[in-house]
C-alpha cells in the first residue's frame, strides 16, 4: 500500500516534485517564516494603530478605498497600514534622535532634524501605497484595450459577458496579471450570486481607473437597454487606443521643453569651454607677457 503524504499525495509524487524544484523546501520554510511574521504584525498593529484610527466613517471609507486601489483589500488592511505608519514614526524618531544626539548634542538643530526625519518616515507608507497604486492603475490602463478586443472576439463568438470576462482573466494572466486578477475577482462575485450591475460598478470603484469606470457604465447601459455589447466594447476600445496615442503625442511634445534644463546645466558649459577655452588660453599667453613687457 502506497504511503500518502499531506493533501492525499503519495510520497513518490512528493519526491518527484522535490527533484523538479530542489528549492521548494527552502521556499516553503521562507513562506512559513513570512506567515509567522505576518501574524505577529497583525496581532501588534491594532494597539499601535489606535491613536491614528479615523474619527469618522467618511475618513475610514476614503482610507479603505485608497488601500483598495493599491491592491490591499483585506479586512485588516487599514489597521496594518496605520500600525506601520506608527512604527515608521517611532523608528525614525529613535534612529534620527539617537544619531543627532550623538553628533550634535541636545541642540535645537538636532531636534529639528529629528522631527523632519520622523515626519518623512511617518509618510513613508503613504508613498509606498501611492507608488503601488500608480503601478497597478498603469498596468490596468495599458492592458485594458487588449482585454476589450479579446472580449469583443469572445462575445461575437457567442459567449456571454460573464464567460467572456472569465476567458479574458485566463488568457491575460501572464501578460497583465493585475487586470486578470480584477476580472477574476469580478467573476467570483458573479458566481456568488451578486448582481452584474453591482459587480461592474464595484470593479470601476475598486481599481480607481477612469476607463474601467466608463466601461462599467457602458456595459450597465447596454445591459439595461438591450443594445449590442460587442459594439459598445469595440467603441470603448477604440476610444482608449485614441487616448493612449494622444498621451504619447503629448509626452513627445513635452520632450523639447524638458530637454532645456539638462542642455543648459550640462551641455552648454562643456560646449562653452571647448569653444572659448583655446581662445582664452591664447589671449592669456599673448596679452599678459606683452603687458608685462610694456611695464
Amino acid at each position: 500500500m502506497e504511503f500518502l503524504g499531506a493533501g492525499g499525495r503519495s510520497r513518490a509524487e512528493e519526491r518527484l516534485d522535490e527533484f523538479k524544484d530542489p528549492r521548494g523546501g527552502a521556499r516553503q520554510g521562507n513562506t512559513q517564516k513570512s506567515d509567522s511574521m505576518t501574524k505577529l504584525i497583525e496581532k501588534a498593529t491594532p494597539k499601535l494603530s489606535a491613536p491614528l484610527q479615523p474619527k469618522t466613517e467618511e475618513e475610514a471609507g476614503k482610507l479603505k478605498q485608497k488601500l483598495a486601489h493599491a491592491g490591499y483589500r483585506s479586512e485588516n488592511a487599514v489597521t496594518i497600514f496605520l500600525g506601520m505608519k506608527f512604527l515608521c514614526l517611532m523608528f525614525g524618531f529613535f534612529i534620527s534622535g539617537g544619531t543627532m544626539l550623538y553628533l550634535k548634542g541636545a541642540t535645537l538643530q538636532a531636534l529639528m532634524y529629528t522631527v523632519g526625519v520622523s515626519g518623512v518616515m511617518f509618510y513613508f507608507p503613504d508613498a509606498v501605497v501611492w507608488i503601488r497604486k500608480k503601478s497597478r492603475q498603469d498596468c490596468i490602463f495599458f492592458g485594458l484595450p487588449d482585454a476589450l478586443d479579446l472580449m469583443v472576439v469572445c462575445v461575437e463568438a457567442g459567449l456571454g459577458l460573464d464567460q467572456a470576462m472569465r476567458k479574458v482573466a485566463e488568457e491575460m494572466q501572464k501578460s497583465y496579471a493585475v487586470l486578470s486578477e480584477e476580472f477574476r475577482l469580478s467573476n467570483l462575485q458573479l458566481q456568488m450570486g451578486a448582481a452584474r450591475n453591482d459587480v461592474l460598478h464595484e470593479l470601476g470603484q475598486r481599481t480607481g481607473v477612469d476607463d474601467l469606470k466608463a466601461l462599467a457604465a457602458i456595459l450597465i447601459q447596454a445591459d439595461k437597454f438591450g443594445s449590442s455589447v460587442a459594439q459598445a466594447l469595440r467603441v470603448q476600445s477604440d476610444s482608449m487606443r485614441t487616448r493612449r496615442r494622444q498621451m504619447a503625442e503629448e509626452k513627445a511634445a513635452k520632450t523639447a521643453v524638458k530637454l532645456i534644463f539638462p542642455l543648459v546645466i550640462f551641455i552648454f558649459p562643456a560646449i562653452f569651454v571647448v569653444l572659448v577655452g583655446p581662445a582664452a588660453i591664447t589671449m592669456i599667453n599673448e596679452m599678459f607677457p606683452a603687458m608685462q613687457g610694456n611695464q
